[in-house]
């Protein structure tokens, strides 16, 4: 019975690799591949010597009823994204919708995902959180940002380096200058977490090294949740009456 695995890498650290994880890419017939260049290092390292093709977000379009062939002919397939878990904001949602109405069986294993260390290390509720991934680079940005303007749950977001200050200042813009946490290089040498009001990050990485990977997690909307807090405590003040 055909069956595709939903496989993820390190978002950094080779070390974060899953014996699962390698021994599930081993026995594949095949692997689909965001990129097979950055794909072939990691491969390479644990001796995973799998035939790789080329998925991601420019061909996945055209090539999907192709692939879903292929997971058919070759019963076991997995599918890997350059870092973290597919289809969390990188190719592989077509491919599990696709499997799903075609009655292939999808198994997703456990693994690296970026936003969740970043969320943990922020210091803000996990309790109950809304992950965003990318905000909209142009058209629609300015409406999420009004959408999420009254948002009690932690935000987190994936922003890329280039971006992020001007991200900052529209948080601000939008928001109020609320609490945030950015993470960036989770997991390698130079992972660092920067917390405080979003002026404090602006003004850290006005003189520190804004590169790498970047997960930034903000505080969700305190007022409303006060307020919220505030007449549930005069509804119990009425029942105990």
């Amino acid at each position: 019975m055909a069956k595709l695995f939903i496989v993820p890498t390190p978002i950094g650290n080779l070390e974060d690799m899953t014996f699962r994880a390698i021994r599930v890419l081993k026995e594949a017939s095949v692997i689909f591949a965001e990129d097979t260049r950055t794909s072939g290092i990691l491969l390479k390292h644990y001796d995973i010597q799998t035939k790789m093709i080329s998925h991601h977000k420019f061909n996945e379009h055209k090539t999907l009823q192709k692939t879903i062939e292929t997971i058919l002919q070759n019963q076991t397939v997995a599918i890997i994204s350059d870092a973290g878990t597919p289809a969390i904001s990188d190719p592989g949602f077509l491919i599990v919708r696709e499997c799903v109405k075609n009655g292939i069986e999808v198994e997703c294993l456990p693994g690296a995902t970026a936003f969740v260390p970043a969320l943990v290390n922020s210091g803000f509720s996990c309790d109950s959180f809304c992950f965003e991934g990318f905000l909209p680079q142009k058209k629609g940005r300015q409406t999420k940002f009004l959408q999420l303007k009254d948002e009690t749950r932690t935000l987190v977001f994936y922003e890329s380096p280039h971006r992020l200050l001007k991200t900052l200042e529209q948080i601000i813009e939008f928001w109020g200058n609320r609490q945030v946490s950015v993470s960036r290089e989770l997991s390698k040498m130079h992972e660092e977490t920067a917390r405080g009001t979003a002026t404090e990050v602006i003004e850290y990485y006005k003189t520190h090294t804004l590169k790498g990977e970047i997960v930034l997690v903000v505080e969700g909307n305190t007022t409303i949740t006060k307020k919220k807090d505030k007449y549930e405590d005069i509804d119990s003040d009425e029942d105990d009456e």
